[in-house]
């Protein structure tokens, strides 16, 4: 695939107008002195990095203590992109306009230049970098007693990657004597994230575990393997002082009345809602529903089913029923993660919303905000948050699309070899099948040529008239890779046999009683192979 051609499809370029360039050249290299002695300087702080290996832009830095008492303080520092990014600049229009950085397998379409994301706002180990930072008090149950916010200034102390950070945790000797002088950080941080997850979970907010591709690629760019993106203690580390900062952050704007870009998902659709819960009983569990369903009656049904047929088919079926979650200027709490205040704060390198509450909070800070700067922001939050949520639907699309394009690049000399994998979504065309490398591809209804074959929208399943075979979300099965359209981005399997696992048995008392009711009533639906 040409790479620009794949970008112009989507509208999305690499290169930044003259405009841009013509600011950009007004930055110094090197951040002046005067500007640290307005803000509280951390430079002798112990502060972290930890990202990817192949990360290029570190706009989160975190700093840990263990209080004598038994309380952490947590810092997060954020890089400081609004110093640079000003309102009503050519480069605040082209990070408005992109709204997120695009992550491609190979490429990068970011929403700043790389002299401000890998550069000047990069939180780079040794050199001073500007930052607004978090700092929160947290009792040994997880709930934040005390805050600030302020402007500051960090030198981080290293550059860390999720990888080694776990294999210092996980024991490995040899990355424990490298990282030393860290390992007591790294067990506080550890030790803070639990807690912080453990509150999480109690208050009912919802973890899906579906896995991401990863790809290997070799000099020339080619995809050698794919498999599934492992995410370890330090990924978990770093993704639970991000949400307790976000939160903090966005409880903050609405405790003092300011204006910000608030991240909402609002509840399920009840007709969805209602789908699910007919779903839920063909499986032989049950769904509490009041006037609303709660994140907890969700994450308990989860807990339940975990590691049984029914997990892959609810899991998938409860998240079709959620509400996508979007960028909002009012405040309306956040489902998945049962939180009452959310917002994007930890990502303004990549991410607008987060550019935008970085920019009206330093307002706030600096006693700016008064009623027209009130009126005036709001009018921005609105259309900012209208902006990120179509740039970021747009992007999340792109990103897709590549992946799956580099999947069918991958499978393409595998044709006639044959996989095991999990059936992960029924249609009235056909079944998807995922295989353990996160590689998905169609069985077609017209080549299962054993049996007509019903579709039953209700219980996500198809079933064999005559045979009684039955197939659905979660059953394991045997196929053989029969086409590839790279162009596409298809890919096709046919059904070499079903595995030892067999159908849930409530599914197929569900089914029976369907059937005889269909054998009255006549069936709505027929489908025929060829």
């Amino acid at each position: 695939m040409d790479i620009n051609t794949f970008l112009n499809t989507y509208g999305y370029t690499k290169e930044f107008n003259l405009a841009v360039a013509d600011e950009l050249k007004s930055f110094p290299d090197k951040i002046p002195e005067e500007e640290f002695k307005k803000r509280k300087c951390l430079f002798d702080w112990k502060i972290v990095t930890i990202d990817g290996d192949d990360s290029k832009d570190f706009d989160d830095a975190v700093s840990i203590k263990k209080l004598k008492n038994g309380k952490f303080e947590l810092g997060v520092h954020i890089a400081d992109v609004s110093h640079y990014v000003t309102e009503g600049s050519a480069l605040d229009a082209e990070a408005y306009n992109r709204g997120t950085s695009v992550y491609l397998v190979d490429n990068v379409v970011p929403m700043l230049p790389e002299k401000l994301s890998n550069d000047l706002c990069s939180l780079v180990p040794h050199k001073p970098r500007l930052t607004l930072s978090c700092l929160m008090k947290i009792d040994p149950q997880g709930n934040v007693e005390e805050y600030k916010i302020f402007e500051s200034a960090i030198k981080s102390c290293a550059r860390l990657t999720y990888h080694r950070v776990s294999q210092v945790l996980e024991g490995n000797m040899s990355a424990r004597n490298e990282y030393g002088d860290f390992i007591e950080m790294f067990e506080n941080m550890r030790e803070l994230a639990l807690i912080l997850r453990d509150k999480r979970m109690r208050r009912g907010a919802i973890d899906f575990d579906f896995p991401e591709p990863y790809f290997e690629l070799d000099e020339g760019g080619n995809v050698v393997d794919v498999r599934a993106r492992e995410l370890s203690i330090s990924n978990k580390i770093i993704e639970e002082f991000m949400l307790a900062a976000n939160e903090t952050v966005a409880k903050h704007c609405v405790k003092h009345g300011i204006p910000s870009v608030y991240r909402v998902h609002e509840d399920p659709d009840p007709e969805k809602v209602q789908k699910l819960v007919n779903l839920v009983n063909v499986f032989g569990h049950r769904l509490k529903v009041g006037d609303k369903v709660s994140p907890k009656a969700m994450q308990s049904l989860l807990f339940r089913v975990d590691g049984t047929n029914a997990q892959t088919v609810l899991s998938t079926a409860m998240l079709r029923a959620m509400m996508k979650a979007r960028y909002c200027e009012d405040n309306l709490g956040h489902f998945g993660l049962a939180a009452e205040y959310y917002c994007h704060f930890t990502s303004p390198i990549r991410r607008y919303p987060d550019l935008l509450v970085h920019r009206i909070l330093k307002e706030w800070l600096k006693g700016n905000l008064d009623e027209w700067s009130i009126t005036h922001y709001n009018k921005i939050t609105r259309r900012g948050a209208e902006q990120s949520s179509e740039t970021e639907a747009q992007a999340t699309m792109a990103e897709r699309d590549y992946d799956d394009f580099m999947c069918a690049e991958y499978m393409e000399d595998k044709i006639g070899q044959e996989f095991t994998g999990v059936i992960s979504s029924v249609t009235d065309f056909g079944f998807f099948v995922e295989l353990p490398n996160t590689v998905e591809g169609l069985v077609r209804m017209v080549d299962l040529s054993d049996d007509y074959y019903d579709f039953n929208e209700d219980s996500m399943i198809l079933a064999g008239r005559r045979t009684g075979r039955i197939f659905c979300m979660g059953q394991q099965v045997k196929v053989t890779l029969a086409k590839v359209n790279t162009q596409l981005k298809q890919i096709d399997f046919v059904l070499t046999e079903l595995t030892a696992q067999e159908t849930p048995k409530e599914v197929k008392h569900k089914v029976g009683k369907q059937r005889s009711k269909h054998s009255k009533k006549g069936r709505k639906k027929k489908h025929r192979s060829k």
